[in-house]
C-alpha cells in the first residue's frame, strides 16, 4: 500500500486563507472605501479649516487649477497609503481603484444634494465643515446602500403616511 505524502503546512494553510480572502471580499472593500473617504473627508476639513474653502468649492466642482487638484489628490492619496497600512506595488493599486471610486461618489453626491449652492451661500467655516459632514454620509448611503432594509432616507419635507 502506497502512503501518499502530507500536503506541508504552509500550502495547507495559504489553500484555506485564499478560500477566506474570497468571502471576505465585501469586508475588505467596506473597510478599504472608509478609510479613503476618511482620508479625503480629512484632506477636505484641513484645507477649509486653513481658509481654502475656495479652493475645496472648486476641487469639488471641477473647476480646480490642474495643480491644486493634483496637490489635493496626493495628500488624499498619501492619508489612503498610511491609513491601510500596506506597502509597494500593493498598496499603490489598492489605491488607484478605492480613491476614484470613493472620489466618484462623492461628486455625485454633492451634485446631488446641491452642497455647492449651500456652500456658496454661506461661507462661514463651521457652516462648511458641516456641509462637508453632510457630504460624507451622503457618499457613504452611495458607496454602502442597506439593501437589507429598504430603509431610506426621506426629505424633510415628504408627507409620513398614517399607520392605522
Amino acid at each position: 500500500m502506497k502512503k501518499l505524502p502530507r500536503l506541508p503546512h504552509f500550502l495547507r494553510t495559504a489553500g484555506q486563507l485564499t478560500g477566506l480572502a474570497a468571502w471576505q471580499t465585501g469586508r475588505l472593500f467596506r473597510q478599504a472605501a472608509r478609510t479613503a473617504l476618511d482620508a479625503v473627508q480629512d484632506v477636505l476639513r484641513a484645507e477649509v479649516e486653513k481658509g481654502n474653502m475656495r479652493q475645496v468649492r472648486e476641487f469639488l466642482t471641477g473647476k480646480a487649477l490642474p495643480a491644486a487638484r493634483a496637490l489635493l489628490l496626493e495628500r488624499m492619496a498619501a492619508r489612503v497609503l498610511v491609513r491601510l497600512g500596506l506597502r509597494g506595488a500593493l498598496a499603490s493599486n489598492v489605491v488607484g481603484w478605492v480613491l476614484p471610486v470613493v472620489l466618484e461618489q462623492l461628486l455625485k453626491a454633492a451634485h446631488k444634494s446641491g452642497v455647492f449652492e449651500k456652500v456658496r451661500a454661506n461661507a462661514t467655516v463651521q457652516d462648511t465643515l458641516h456641509r462637508l459632514d453632510e457630504l460624507k454620509q451622503a457618499t457613504w448611503k452611495r458607496l454602502m446602500p442597506d439593501h437589507g432594509t429598504g430603509a431610506e432616507v426621506l426629505p424633510d419635507d415628504t408627507p409620513l403616511p398614517l399607520s392605522a
